[in-house]
This record gives structure tokens, C-alpha cells and sequence, in this order.
């Protein structure tokens, strides 16, 4: 089985503004995208899951000219809280690197 890091040569999470997480997956190429997307791995179901949210409050937007997957979410705690772990949400992305793809 697959993970991420097989179809992706990058994968990183950030703020996008104090109460928003933005996850970016950038595949190595056509078919690299197209293997991706077509598992549907990267659902709101998943985000929704491992970062609290509600499921219609995860945004999942393919690109497919950039190969690449875009996922927005609100912030599991608003940046810059004193229960706040990662200001720059720079680590984020962890939880997703050790999954196997179906």
C-alpha cells in the first residue's frame, strides 16, 4: 500500500490566518495526481476525523494543472492561544504522513 509520500513530493501544513488550516499536497506528477485523487483518500471525512472539525466545514479542492490537492479547515485551536501547540501550524501535517493509502 501506498502513502503520501509516494504520490507527493510535498506535503505541508499553515495558517491561513489565525482560525484557518490549509493543508497542501503536491504530487509528483500526472500520474502521481491522478492515483491520488482517485482514491479519495483526502475527504472531509478523514480532516474532519483527525483535526475535530465538522465534516461540512472541511473545503477539499483539487488542482489538477498544479497536481496538487488543497484542504481547508478551521484550527483545532485559534492561532496564538495559550493551549495553542504549533503557532504556525508548520506541523500539522504530521498525523497524515505514517497512513496507507486504500
Amino acid at each position: 500500500m501506498a502513502t503520501l509520500l509516494d504520490h507527493c513530493s510535498l506535503v505541508r501544513s499553515k495558517n491561513a490566518g489565525p482560525f484557518t488550516l490549509t493543508l497542501d499536497f503536491m504530487c509528483h506528477d500526472q500520474a502521481s495526481y491522478n492515483a491520488l485523487t482517485a482514491t479519495g483518500f483526502l475527504s472531509p471525512a478523514l480532516f474532519a476525523s483527525l483535526y475535530g472539525a465538522a465534516p461540512e466545514d472541511v473545503t477539499v479542492v483539487a488542482h489538477p494543472l498544479a497536481l496538487a490537492v488543497k484542504v481547508s479547515l478551521p484550527r483545532p485551536v485559534t492561532q496564538g492561544d495559550l493551549h495553542d501547540p504549533d503557532c504556525y501550524a508548520g506541523q500539522q501535517y504530521a498525523p497524515l504522513m505514517d497512513m496507507r493509502l486504500p
